[in-house]
């Protein structure tokens, strides 16, 4: 290894680790017979250089930083780095100073460097810095969990080569830039657990090749893009907890290789029968709850065969759960609670069994179960059995159907009773009560 490559590789790990690090009981070098951990070396010009720079608790053994950690010049010297990544590093504690990205040495390592990340330092903060958008190798950028304020740079539009940007977890404000849907090989978009407000942009469309896009947890808001449709090989979308409205757009019929949806929390609005559910054969997850949906649930979403996870709570869905729901093969959880849906359910007891309280039907006021169908608490968790309403219903019938009078109180010998015939003139309505009665006794002997 060169001296020079030497002396920044210790100058810029002392940096982070302190004064008391340098390197002197390493032979020959960091990448000779005892290498350190988190540092890794290939052979250029029949010499060694630093490839890959791991600072942070990963593993027992490797660079930790000390509380005072900073970064120094000399990192932007060691001219082969690819790979450049900071876990736990710069951590916020009492008496310890935030630092931010160092701002103009980015570019000196823009013909080299093709992955950098910070994981979990939240006493990085300040802005990203513009610079970045200059490391025209990068392949893959990764943010998340620190403390970064500000806007995403406009010029990270510029970062074609990348596959993965992550910039998740941190205060970022402002708008998501229109030009992130000129990233044509991005595989990886993950903004969520922000602050980030306005319009999803129709650019990012665009992104064909992506596969995961979450974007949960900010401020975003307005209609969804029919263009979003057009990332066809998406196969997660979560944009949960933000503010989109305008109903369900039928172009995710188009995205059939999606097997995670998370749309919960946000006031989309709409009805679920506005997409054929069956074009979405590979959805594994699908949570739609709190998000204002109306109308019936429909039997499409019984054709999704990998289907485990069903979230449809907290909505204005009417109408009875179809029992087509209870076929779904893989099924591990459905939650269909605090809705307006009515009648009986028609899910057998062996359904109910399975999913236990996972099947959540609760707090909707007009669903009811049949209990004749069903042993003693084997019916679904929180949703009242039908009998018990119909026999309130009863009791108020005969509170208000009028008793005639018969022919034996008026006088008339002719009557029914003076025949030795049933009754005391009340229509049969009261035997109907009685009986009913006395078979609701007997089962309760029964079961107690």
């Amino acid at each position: 290894m060169e001296k020079t490559e030497l002396d920044a590789l210790n100058s810029a790990i002392q940096g982070f680790v302190g004064n008391w690090w340098n390197g002197s009981d390493l032979y020959p070098d960091p990448c000779g017979w005892t290498p350190i951990q988190g540092v890794s070396c290939d052979i250029f010009d029949g010499l060694w250089y630093v490839t890959a720079l791991n600072i942070g608790p990963t593993h027992d053994n490797s660079l930790s930083c000390a509380p005072n950690a900073h970064f120094r010049q000399q990192l932007f010297e060691l001219k082969h780095l690819k790979s450049l990544s900071f876990f736990s590093c710069f951590v916020s504690t009492k008496g310890s100073n935030s630092v931010s990205l160092p701002t103009d040495e980015w570019l000196k390592l823009a013909g080299s460097l093709e992955s950098l990340e910070f994981r979990s330092n939240d006493g990085l903060t300040g802005k990203i810095p513009a610079s970045l958008g200059s490391l025209s190798n990068l392949q893959s950028l990764v943010l998340l969990n620190n403390g970064f304020v500000g806007e995403i740079p406009e010029n990270f539009g510029g970062l074609i080569k990348l596959k993965r940007l992550v910039i998740a977890g941190n205060s970022l404000t402002g708008p998501i830039a229109r030009n992130l849907g000129r990233l044509s090989e991005l595989l990886i978009l993950d903004l969520s657990r922000n602050l980030l407000s306005g319009s999803l942009p129709p650019s990012l469309g665009n992104l064909t090749s992506l596969l995961k896009l979450d974007l949960n947890d900010n401020k975003l808001s307005g209609i969804l893009p029919n263009e979003i449709g057009d990332m066809g090989n998406l196969t997660l979308l979560d944009l949960s907890n933000n503010s989109f409205y305008g109903g369900l757009k039928q172009s995710f019929e188009k995205m059939s290789s999606l097997e995670e949806v998370i749309l919960s929390n946000n006031p989309i609005g709409g009805e679920l029968k506005s997409i054929n559910w069956k074009s979405l054969e590979n959805l594994v997850i699908l949570d739609l709850s709190d998000m204002g949906l109306k109308g019936d649930i429909p039997d499409s979403l019984s054709a999704l065969k990998r289907l485990r996870f069903l979230g449809l709570s907290r909505n204005n869905l009417t109408g009875n759960p179809s029992p087509k729901l209870a076929t779904l093969p893989v099924i591990s959880a459905i939650y269909l609670f605090r809705n307006n849906l009515s009648g009986d359910l028609k899910f057998s007891e062996k359904f109910y069994g399975k999913m236990g309280r996972r099947f959540g039907a609760w707090d909707n006021p007009n669903l009811c179960y049949p209990i004749g169908t069903l042993a003693a608490n084997n019916g679904p968790y929180g949703v009242k059995p039908c009998q018990e309403e119909e026999e309130d219903e009863d009791v108020i019938k005969l509170m208000k159907y009028p008793v005639k009078k018969t022919n034996f109180e008026t006088g008339n010998s002719n009557s029914a009773v003076s025949k030795g015939c049933c009754g005391l003139g009340i229509e049969g309505f009261w035997w109907k009560f009685v009986g009913k009665t006395l078979a609701m006794v007997l089962l309760t002997n029964r079961l107690l």
